[in-house]
C-alpha cells in the first residue's frame, strides 16, 4: 500500500543524481561507513532520503542535485580513467578545470588511448550512454603499424572471437598509408574492454594510436587536447529527452590546455582517398 511506501529517493540514487559518484560506487561509500544522515553514519544503502535529509560524504555536506549536465572532453594520452590509481599514474579527473563540479565518466578510454571521453555530473545519464542496448556507434580514427589487407579487414567486418570474446561486425575503412603506418576509421557499438586493439591483434597489426572521434551523436571535433565544453541544454534535451538546464548552468567557453609538442595528430578527413 502506498502509505507504506517511504517517502523519497534511495540515498545512492541521491548520491548519484548529485554527482558524488555512480550508484554502484556509491554503495560501496555506504557499506564503507563514508556516508552519514541527519548525523548517523549508514552502513547499508536500503534507506529512502528526502530534501529534509542532510547527508554527508567524507566529512563534506552534499548539496541539492543539480540539473543534470554532460561534458565533452579530449582526453590525452597518458592518463588513466579511474578516480585514483593504486599505481600512482594521473588520472583524468587530476587534469580537469577546478571550476568544473564532480563528474563522472561515461565509460572510459584507456591509458595509451586518446579523444572524445564524455563526462557527466548524473548517474542516470552515465547509465543511459553507457547501456548496449543504445547501440550507439562510436567511431575512432586508428593507427596501426605496418599495413592489413581487405580480407582481415574483411574478418572484423563479420565479427570475430578473441579469446572467447565475441566483437560484433565493426565498420572498418581504410582510410591511408602514411610511412611505414596506416590510417582507419573503425566503428563499434559494444565498446568492449580493448576491443580495437586485441581485435586489430588477432587479425597480425599492432595498434599504435586510437583516437575516439565520436560517441553517438557527440562529436569531438576541433576541440583541444585537454579542453572541455559542456554540451547546450538544446542538445541535451534533443538527443536524450533531457530538460535543458536553468540559465546559470549554460555551457561556458572550451578550458584550453596546452599540448604537448609533437602530440598534434591527424584530423579526421571527410573524402579520405579509398585504397587501391
Amino acid at each position: 500500500m502506498t502509505e507504506n511506501t517511504p517517502d523519497g529517493d534511495r540515498i545512492a540514487k541521491v548520491l548519484s543524481r548529485s554527482g558524488v559518484a555512480s550508484r554502484r560506487e556509491a554503495e560501496r561509500m555506504i557499506e564503507a561507513g563514508r556516508v552519514s544522515v541527519n548525523g548517523k553514519t549508514i552502513t547499508s544503502p536500503a534507506l529512502n532520503v528526502t530534501d529534509r535529509d542532510r547527508i554527508v560524504v567524507d566529512g563534506k555536506p552534499v548539496g541539492k542535485p543539480e540539473a543534470p549536465r554532460l561534458w565533452l572532453y579530449h582526453k590525452p594520452a597518458g592518463l588513466v580513467t579511474t578516480a585514483s590509481d593504486d599505481q600512482g599514474r594521473e588520472t583524468v579527473f587530476d587534469k580537469l578545470p577546478e571550476d568544473l563540479p564532480r563528474v563522472m565518466s561515461v565509460g572510459r578510454l584507456d591509458i595509451n588511448s586518446e579523444g572524445l571521453l564524455l563526462l557527466t555530473n548524473d548517474g542516470g545519464i552515465k547509465r543511459r550512454l553507457e547501456l548496449p542496448s543504445t547501440g550507439w556507434l562510436r567511431r575512432y580514427r586508428v593507427r596501426i603499424k605496418g599495413s592489413v589487407s581487405e580480407a582481415k579487414l574483411d574478418e572484423l567486418r563479420a565479427g570475430i572471437t578473441v579469446e572467447g570474446v565475441n566483437y560484433q561486425p565493426m565498420i572498418v575503412t581504410f582510410d591511408r598509408q602514411q610511412g611505414a603506418n596506416a590510417w582507419l576509421t573503425i566503428s563499434i557499438r559494444e565498446g568492449k574492454n580493448r576491443e580495437i586493439r586485441r581485435a586489430m591483434e588477432a587479425v597480425g597489426t599492432i595498434v599504435n594510436r586510437l583516437i575516439r572521434v565520436s560517441y553517438g551523436p557527440f562529436q569531438l571535433g576541433n576541440l583541444a587536447a585537454g579542453a572541455v565544453e559542456e554540451v547546450k541544454g538544446r542538445v541535451l534535451r534533443d538527443q536524450l529527452g533531457m530538460a535543458a538546464p536553468e540559465p546559470a548552468t549554460r555551457a561556458r567557453k572550451p578550458v584550453q590546455r596546452p599540448r604537448k609538442p609533437g602530440s598534434e595528430g591527424p584530423r579526421p578527413q571527410r573524402g579520405a582517398p579509398k585504397r587501391r
